[in-house]
């Protein structure tokens, strides 16, 4: 049998399953609040400046005086005027992690198991999250928020694509979906402790403890039995699936799985992230989805970070970017599964109605009415959440298992160069107050557009090689959008082969 035709044996997404998806969801809530926490712990109050002599060069420590009693990295080290930039540079250098972690584990996990590198990321993180809590300085505070981001960069990419290989294919958009609501509830938690936690170096040790429980947790999952099959090893990946059907309650059944395709010596069929460049499919499917990793980033961070701009309460405010994302999930989960609809142009749509909610924001009150600029990036908010969702599950399903971990890995790397952009979008405030919904809408729009020459996905079976992904058959099951684009460069490809 084929790895599809055994989970349906075994179960596609047995108790078992649900447990192990649980737990790699509930992480969901940990990683949320890694993300976010430069926003509450950056916080920065109003102060005025009192010069204690005549003398300009006075040390601005001792005259700054703040209005409101703020615990924050900006309260401790005084990050304003001329250090203002390094609590947007904290922020930056999060995602910057994130985007080596990416570069760095999403390749190594295709090489060396989904598990390794999951256990040896996670640690790392918690142990540099409470790095973060204790730094002594701003320096030592900004070197561990790089390593915290790169750890979980290395840890997010493989545990999304653990939810996805533990179940059958049918259920790969239920998982992610719930992935990303868990992300937005973790958001709206994170506001919550914020609130009763409020001294930062607390509140960064508190929003790091879940990481180590779940962490004793974590180190019971298997190894992924669709990453086993990918290499080869088909006896092991029988008894994980015999083992998920006995912990399913189905009792022992005999699994039996063919060899994986491949015309290839099991050294050259280890692809490689270069792969993604060399090959004439996977080539024009990476371009257009590191654009659109990146435009979801940009979007989906930068309105999320301008919470903290927003006059009122902060932790409301937060709470709120997280909460507004929850009607983003069934929306998903109705039009990704609509023939009519499909994951292409339901991803296609949302960015662009995010791009156009951010363009009526410079049309209308800053706030003090229903249809006000705040109301309107909350709905852009909303859409690139749909969109984000989207995304994950679309672009699994759009590279073969043997090289999945690594396509995720440069799209998401490309998502965090939107990211690191991100926390500095909303300062261009200064240049002109409709600047950030300005870029926020072109490239909301301009993604949508590009997504649309991505092939649909919809009931097509996912390959598992790259032999599989190149053959005719598998080519033709495609619906006729851009396979007819990825046809042309695989003649071409072959052509320039033989000559």
């Amino acid at each position: 049998m084929d790895l599809e035709e055994a989970y349906q044996v075994v179960g596609e997404f047995g108790r078992h399953q649900k447990r192990m998806v649980t737990i790699l969801v509930l992480l969901q809530i940990y990683m949320a609040c890694q993300t976010m926490l430069i926003i509450l712990v950056g916080a920065v109050p109003e102060y005025h400046i009192e010069r204690v002599t005549g003398d300009p060069h006075d040390d601005i420590t001792q005259s700054v005086k703040f209005t409101k009693d703020v615990s924050s990295i900006v309260t401790e080290w005084y990050l304003i005027k001329h250090e203002a930039y390094k609590v947007n540079l904290a922020g930056s250098l999060f995602f910057a992690g994130v985007l080596i972690g990416n570069v760095l584990f999403g390749p190594l996990s295709d090489k060396i198991g989904r598990k390794p590198v999951f256990l040896t990321s996670l640690f790392f993180e918690v142990l540099f999250g409470y790095g973060t809590a204790l730094a002594p300085s701003y320096e030592v505070f900004a070197v561990s928020r790089l390593l915290v981001g790169m750890m979980n960069g290395g840890m997010a990419l493989v545990c999304f694509v653990l939810t996805q290989e533990y179940v059958g294919k049918s259920y790969w958009a239920l998982t992610g979906t719930l992935t990303n609501m868990t992300f937005a509830v973790g958001i709206a938690l994170f506001a919550a402790l914020g609130y009763y936690v409020q001294p930062w170096r607390n509140l960064a040790a508190a929003a790091n403890c879940p990481g180590l429980l779940l962490f004793l947790l974590c180190v019971t999952l298997p190894e992924s039995p669709r990453w086993l099959y990918s290499r080869g090893q088909t006896e092991k990946a029988e008894d994980i699936l015999k083992d998920f059907a006995v912990r399913n309650g189905k009792g022992r059944i005999p699994v039996k799985l063919r060899r994986a395709v491949s015309t290839s010596t099991p050294d050259a069929s280890s692809p490689g992230v270069f792969q993604l460049v060399t090959h004439p499919i996977l080539r024009w499917r990476t371009v257009v989805l590191m654009y659109v990793w990146y435009a979801c980033s940009l979007v989906y961070y930068g309105l999320t970070l301008s919470a903290s701009e927003d006059k009122g309460n902060r932790y409301l405010s937060v709470a709120m970017y997280g909460l507004v994302e929850l009607p983003a999930y069934p929306l998903c989960m109705y039009f990704i599964n609509k023939q009519w609809a499909g994951r292409r142009k339901s991803m296609a749509n949302f960015l662009a109605f995010a791009g156009v909610s951010c363009l009526l924001t410079m049309f209308v009150p800053v706030s003090g009415s229903l249809l006000s600029a705040t109301s309107l990036a909350l709905v852009g908010k909303l859409m690139v959440s749909a969109a984000f969702n989207i995304v994950y599950v679309y672009t699994s399903e759009l590279y073969p298992t043997v090289i999945r971990n690594a396509g995720l890995g440069v799209c998401s790397m490309s998502c965090r160069v939107g990211g690191i952009l991100a926390p500095f979008v909303p300062s261009m405030k200064s240049l002109h107050t409709s600047m950030p919904f300005m870029v926020f809408c072109l490239s909301g729009i301009s993604a949508g557009c590009l997504g649309l020459l991505l092939p649909e996905t919809l009931n097509k079976p996912a390959a598992e090689t790259l032999d599989e992904l190149s053959s005719p058959t598998y080519q033709r099951i495609l619906q006729p959008q851009v396979h007819l684009l990825e046809e042309k460069h695989l003649i071409d490809h072959n052509g320039a082969d033989s000559d």
